[in-house]
């Protein structure tokens, strides 16, 4: 039987849950999350498996994840178990390579994972992705710029992005 370590944190944004499996981080719950939640991603990806509240295989996790809403930490260097039909990993998979301070458009990763009409796909999948943050999955918009949604609610989608640009070296600066 599998089992799925979980650990409640506080964070920078607010009270926030990580999961693991042996095999790596699993799922992320943001603060104030919409949707089905752990719950709802229990039932849909390990059944059957026995939870246990364990901090030592989720330090990792809560650290990194920490660093990153502190602003000290661009990118995740964590073992992922990250479950998902073959569409939903080729969208998660491009995801992964929007760089830190950076935005994609729906439209632009549909046309990156080879499906450009397939912008409400991409749409459906992001709203699903079990590891907001690592996943960085605030990184995309509506074309034209505006948010669209965010499981965590737009204000921390808005911070996420604010931090992340803020970040970023002004055009011309020298390094």
């Amino acid at each position: 039987m599998e089992i799925v370590h979980t650990a409640e944190f506080d964070a920078p944004a607010g009270r926030m849950r990580v999961a693991s499996s042996d095999r790596g981080l699993v799922y992320v719950a943001l603060p104030r999350q919409s949707g089905r939640g752990f719950e709802g991603w229990l039932r849909r990806h390990a059944p059957d498996a026995q939870c246990h509240e364990a901090w030592a295989p989720n330090r990792d996790a809560v650290t990194q994840i920490c660093e990153f809403l502190e602003g000290k930490r661009r990118a995740f260097d964590l073992e992922l178990d990250l479950r998902a039909t073959s569409f939903q990993q080729e969208v998660y998979d491009a995801l992964l390579t929007i760089p830190y301070g950076e935005t994609r458009s729906y439209a632009d990763v549909a046309r990156q994972v080879g499906r450009p009409r397939a912008v409400r796909a991409v749409g459906s999948a992001n709203g699903s992705n079990p590891l907001p943050l690592v996943v960085p999955c605030h990184r995309v918009v509506q074309s034209g710029g505006k948010l669209g949604g965010y499981g965590g609610g737009l204000p921390l989608k808005k911070r996420l992005l604010a931090m992340e640009q803020a970040a970023q070296p002004a055009p011309g600066d020298l390094l």
